[in-house]
Formats: C-alpha cells, structure tokens, sequence
C-alpha cells in the first residue's frame, strides 16, 4: 500500500468550528453590548431608522388582510345598525305623518263648526248640527243621509246649509237618522233671485252636480260670475242664503228662454258636517209641479212691477 506524501495530509470533508455553546455566549454577549451601547450612547438610532424604511411596508402588507376583514365586519355592522335607524325613522315619520293629518282634519272641522254656528247667528233661526253618514247609491238622484232624525225634531222640509250656503233640503226624516235632497238633484227646485238686479228665478238641479237658471227671457240682465242667492218666497229657505254662481250664459236657447248654468257655492257633495235649519211652519219639500206654480207666479210678478 503506497504510504500518503509526506507534508501532505487528506482534505476534511466536515471541518468542526466553535461548539455551540460558545456561540451562544458569543452572540448573546454581542447582543447585550450592542444593548448598553445603544441605551448609552443611541449609537444604532441611524439604522433602526433606515430599517423601518424597508419593513413598514412589509408590516402594512402582512396587516392588510386583518384590516380588510375588520373593515368588512365594521362596514355590515354599521349597515345593519343604519337600515334598523332607517325603518324606526320610517315608521315615526308614518306616525306622525298619521298624527299631521288628523290633527289638519281635526282644525278643518273646528273651522266649519264655527262657520256653522256663525251662520246659525246670522241667520237667526233654530238650527242642529249633523254629520253626512253616506250618499245614498242612486244614479238618478242626488241624496245624502244625516245622523239627526225624529229623536231630535228634525222636520220634512227642512233646510240644509253649510258654512257657505245652501246644500238641499230635508226630504224622509226617520227616528234616528234623515233624508237630505241636494239642490243639484235634478227633480230638486228653489226660488232665487240674482244678487246684484234682484231678478227672481227658479234654481233646479242638473243631475250632474250643476244647476240651472230657468224660465228666464233673452234679454235678462245677467253675466258670467253673479251670484245667485235664495229669495225667500218659499217661506223655508231664509231670503239671501247663497246658492251658487253662474257659470255659463247660452242666449241662442229655444223657446225664448237663456240657459244659464251655474256652480254651487256649498260643499253639496264633499262637506261632512252641515246645519239643518228649522223651518217657519212645516213645508213638504218642492216637486216639479210646485217649482212650475212658482216659475209662473215670478214671471206674473215680474210683468206687475214693469210699467
């Protein structure tokens, strides 16, 4: 066996360095000095420095997905917590909302309450305040029903107004409740007079919620906006009570006659509450027949008083 060259020995495949334990001491007393030394003298402040320069991004990036999920929970939390904020607003606005508008109708009807009571004065006559229960289902008339009856006196014939002026009159009157006929039924007539010459007229009823001027000449004096007012030659309605307006004026009508259309000045199909007047002596309520005697005897009164 050849013997190794002499001065030369074999490589070592696995070189053995300081024990570990000596390592340990090494480092941990490098780590203790570069400490004091830091503490002392902030010899190292220059390198922490320049070492949060290059780990503050990596500290925000390894945060993101922890931020991201917090922001995600506070984000539906606070969704949650607004649309629960949302529905309790909703509903305290619908309440009162609900409250406003009770609280309007509740004024509305104390404002036609006293106009009520100051047509009652101004008229001067017995008069009860009733509320409309409902309009009687009819296309062919127009009539509501009251919650005054026989139990408080109410009589046929009665005269029925509200804050403005005429509505109809009573026609059935029943023990706990009555029948009111409005002026725009058309089978409904009332003697009139234009408020501003005095011409008397008879009002009827057109069925449609209109009224109508009739048997009155071509050569009326009349024009589009008078007022048309009761003239008390029924002996029921009070002289001067408001009826309506005119609306209309045809003087090409047939028959020698102008057709006149006009508007209510009452609430006849809308107001709620209305003042039943008590007649001067009981009268039965008008009919076609009664409204033609009267048309005749305005007429016969109107030729008397021209020379």
């Amino acid at each position: 066996m050849a013997s190794p060259v002499a001065g030369h020995s074999p490589p070592p495949f696995f070189r053995r360095g300081p024990a570990p334990l000596v390592r340990l001491v090494v480092l941990v007393s490098a780590a203790l000095t570069l400490i004091v030394v830091d503490h002392r003298l902030n010899y190292l402040e220059l390198l922490r420095q320049g070492l949060s320069v290059v780990t503050t991004p990596l500290q925000v990036a390894a945060g993101m997905p922890v931020t991201g999920v917090r922001s995600a929970g506070e984000y539906f939390a606070d969704l949650a917590r607004l649309q629960a904020e949302n529905e309790d607003l909703r509903r305290e606005q619908v309440a009162l909302g609900t409250i406003r508008l009770r609280q309007e109708q509740l004024d509305l009807e104390n404002t036609r309450l006293r106009a009520l009571l100051d047509m009652r004065e101004r008229v001067q006559v017995n008069a009860q305040v009733a509320e409309v229960i409902y309009a009687v289902r009819d296309p062919f008339s127009r009539r509501v029903v009251v919650d005054k009856g026989l139990a408080q006196r109410i009589e046929p014939g009665s005269p029925v107004v509200d804050d403005i002026g005429v509505i109809g009159q009573v026609t059935r009157v029943y023990p706990l409740n009555a029948e009111v006929t409005l002026i725009s039924d058309k089978d409904q007539a009332l003697p009139v007079q234009i408020a501003r010459t005095g011409v008397r007229a008879v009002m009827f009823g057109a069925g449609s919620g209109m009224l109508e001027l009739r048997y009155l000449p071509t050569d009326v004096d009349l024009r589009e906006g008078d007022r048309i007012v009761t003239s008390g030659l029924d002996g029921v309605f009070a002289p001067g009570l408001p009826v309506a307006r005119v609306k209309s004026v045809d003087r090409d009508g047939s028959g020698g006659f102008v057709r006149i259309l006009c508007v209510p000045l009452a609430g006849v199909e809308s107001h709620s509450t209305v003042l039943i007047m008590t007649p001067g002596k009981p009268v039965l309520p008008s009919t076609g027949n009664d409204a033609t005697a009267a048309a005749a005897g305005s007429d016969r009164a109107e030729k008397a008083v021209k020379p």
